[in-house]
């Protein structure tokens, strides 16, 4: 069944009047409408794991940047999810990955189109909250996938992996390139993106250890996820950083910049590299000697996996409340965490002898 008809008036309404009007004129928000506040949002009602998955269904994606190698994989995932589940995919998104304000008109512009469920990689923490309430509001269930918003503004979050294990890892992985000594430094995307500030805190938790008592973190840069940011913010480390030994990039667009400039400069094989990339994006890196191991998950089954939980949401299977599990096709049955956290698995590291293992 499509939305009731209360459903359809709100959406009206928010169409032609803004949406706080919109909110206040169907009755605004309750404790049914969006529970454990502090807590993932969960709707009113248990969930029936027996339920039937519901099939004629609009599933909207918002990445933080369309266009964008790497969202362009994790989204085509959830579109071929969406299709094998008998919905329909759309994909809508900002041209840049700073695009906040964007992005908060795209979650609006879902809304009104009265998509069943939409997943949604939030720019910022906080700023996305006020709409995706009013998406909730309105009937509609929100996935988040590779970055964060608030819990209490969606109803689950599909994390990459754990944070902490990213994190820590990327700590571990340049610690042994460079034999645990020397100054290093991590070139990030926005300063607001929330899964990039929680890894560095980890790796900063990490470089607490006493066996990394001989390196130390000089600098957190920040190339915004542009790729020629991210090239001058390298070029910008070295100059200022000439002893620097290595470089952690935990952002597919930073890591693959900074390869770029250390492979045609006289750093190339001297200062160290790793992150989060993507083989293909790395492939030439890691055979011309310029990286020598990095890390990422499969960035489309992260989309496929924010596909599937958004239809479980939409069908009534889970809520996004603690201890709820469900079967997301192949890829196996999942367990939702504290906050309504979702764990795709392991990161997986890549280095000259698994690349070519690898096509994404």
């Amino acid at each position: 069944m499509r939305k009731s008809s209360t459903r359809r008036a709100c959406a009206a309404l928010a169409a032609v009047t803004s949406l706080t009007l919109a909110a206040t004129a169907c009755g605004g928000t309750t404790k049914s409408d969006v529970e454990n506040e502090g807590g993932p949002a969960a709707a009113a009602g248990e969930a029936d794991p027996d339920a039937e998955t519901k099939k004629g269904l609009t599933i909207g994606f918002l990445p933080k940047q369309v266009n964008n190698p790497y969202f362009t994989v994790a989204d085509k995932g959830g579109e071929t999810a969406v299709k094998e589940l008998g919905s329909t995919f759309k994909e809508v998104g900002p041209n840049s990955a700073t695009d906040t304000a964007g992005q908060v008109s795209y979650v609006n512009t879902l809304t009104q189109q009265q998509v069943d469920a939409m997943a949604v990689s939030a720019q910022d923490p906080g700023a996305l909250c006020t709409a995706l309430k009013q998406a909730m509001r309105n009937g509609i269930k929100v996935v988040t996938y590779d970055s964060d918003t608030k819990p209490d503004c969606r109803n689950a979050f599909i994390s990459q992996a754990s944070a902490e294990d990213l994190g820590r890892t990327e700590v571990q992985l340049l610690a042994e390139q460079i034999d645990y000594k020397g100054e290093i430094a991590i070139l990030s995307a926005g300063q607001t993106a929330t899964n990039q500030n929680t890894w560095i805190e980890y790796m900063k938790e990490e470089l607490k250890d006493p066996k990394y008592k001989d390196m130390k973190l000089v600098e957190v840069a920040y190339g915004n996820d542009d790729a020629q940011q991210s090239f001058q913010q390298t070029q910008g480390l070295l100059q200022e950083f000439p002893d620097l030994k290595g470089i952690i990039s935990p952002t597919t667009v930073g890591i693959k910049a900074a390869a770029q400039y250390l492979s045609g400069s006289k750093y190339k094989g001297k200062v160290k590299l790793t992150g989060l990339g993507t083989p293909n994006d790395m492939r030439n890196y890691v055979k011309d000697g310029t990286v020598e191991a990095f890390e990422l998950w499969d960035p489309a089954k992260l989309g496929e996996l924010a596909a599937r939980t958004a239809v479980a949401l939409a069908s009534g299977q889970i809520t996004g409340r603690e201890g709820e599990t469900f079967t997301a096709g192949g890829m196996g049955e999942y367990t939702i965490g504290a906050d309504g956290v979702i764990d795709l698995g392991k990161p997986t590291v890549f280095d000259a002898g698994n690349i070519d293992d690898h096509d994404f």
